[in-house]
């Protein structure tokens, strides 16, 4: 008797919620609901990736290799790491316009940002405009948190370190001599959350005075409050450029926004012509094999050029029309006389 109470007690309400008594409907799918479904699908899922497929090959892309490997680059007597300052050229040439806005990115590869010491290799606080960790630096940023004579670095860490530096001039070459300079724009080319919430600069004017008593990245030839010396505001860590390379990339082959080419007379995008890039060669990447390039490219509704999510549509789509008549043919050979 006594077991039989504590038994009761342990039994849910007796309510329709409980007890799994509410009203429910439950789909009796047949051919002649799925057979359909599948065409309908299929046809959509066609439809779009046409679409994508069709959009993605009308974007217009030029890619240039300036490395230097090859002994009939340009850029070979800059692929010398003791050869320093270097420039070189790049001559190429557009056959048609390319439409609209214009972006132009850097692009490296073999190149992992994706490594986890180095992509956890920062600051945070110091990056959000903590004075505090201006003098002490986060352990993560070993082995660049202090320099050879224990002066904090700032910003510090790998990836800051490591910040691409090469720089570029494109000018358009007329009646086959004269250099027009393309006009780039580099405002708002980094995430608006990384400039307006991530990383914010020290409440401290001017600029240069927060900085006191702390050094530059290794690698860097001016320190942050420097980035820009065209644009004061464009300085420390919401420097746009800075802001672009902290962004770590997921794929070790990579590309990155340089510059937009929307002003001018370029505002409707680059003519057909010769064109010359002046390329100031700082950046090292022959000692890990990696190879750098500039791409440039426009965009569309849907973003930029990528042919896999079309044919990725398609393929699915081809893959439910396909499905839906073999369970056609299936159903019409082996259907079952209806139940009376």
């Amino acid at each position: 008797m006594v077991k039989e109470e504590q038994g009761f007690t342990n039994r849910p309400d007796n309510t329709a919620f409980t007890q799994q008594r509410l009203p429910a409907w439950q789909p009796i799918l047949s051919a002649g609901i799925v057979i359909p479904g599948f065409v309908v699908i299929g046809l959509a899922f066609i439809g779009i990736g046409v679409a994508l497929f069709v959009t993605s090959r009308s974007i217009q892309v030029l890619e240039l290799d300036y490395t230097g490997v090859e002994t009939n680059s340009p850029c070979f007597k800059c692929s010398d790491p003791d050869v320093k300052p270097c420039t070189c050229e790049l001559n190429f040439t557009i056959e048609e316009l390319f439409q609209g806005t214009v972006y132009f990115y850097y692009g490296l590869s073999n190149y992992f940002q994706n490594y986890r010491k180095y992509s956890v290799s920062k600051d945070d606080e110091q990056l959000s405009g903590d004075l505090d960790n201006f003098k002490t630096p986060s352990d993560t940023c070993e082995p660049y948190e202090y320099d050879s004579e224990t002066k904090p670095i700032v910003p510090c860490g790998s990836i800051a370190n490591s910040k691409f530096n090469d720089t570029f001039k494109l000018f358009q070459v007329v009646n086959g001599s004269t250099l027009k300079l393309v006009p780039f724009n580099g405002k708002g080319i980094a995430w608006w959350t990384d400039y307006n919430v991530k990383y914010r600069n020290p409440s401290v004017s001017p600029l240069k005075d927060a900085f006191n008593g702390t050094v530059k990245p290794l690698f860097w030839p001016r320190p942050a409050y420097e980035l820009d010396t065209s644009d004061p505001a464009n300085n420390g860590f919401i420097n746009q450029d800075f802001l672009v390379w902290m962004r770590r990339a997921a794929l070790p082959d990579f590309r990155k926004l340089y510059r937009r080419i929307d002003e001018g007379d370029y505002k409707q995008g680059l003519p057909a012509g010769n064109y010359s890039l002046n390329i100031t060669y700082n950046y090292p990447v022959l000692s890990f094999d990696g190879r750098k390039k500039v791409v440039f490219s426009n965009v569309s509704w849907m973003g930029g050029k990528n042919e896999f999510l079309g044919i990725a549509y398609l393929v699915i789509g081809s893959m439910c029309v396909f499905m839906s008549v073999v369970m056609l043919i299936v159903y019409a050979k082996f259907k079952f006389p209806e139940e009376e």
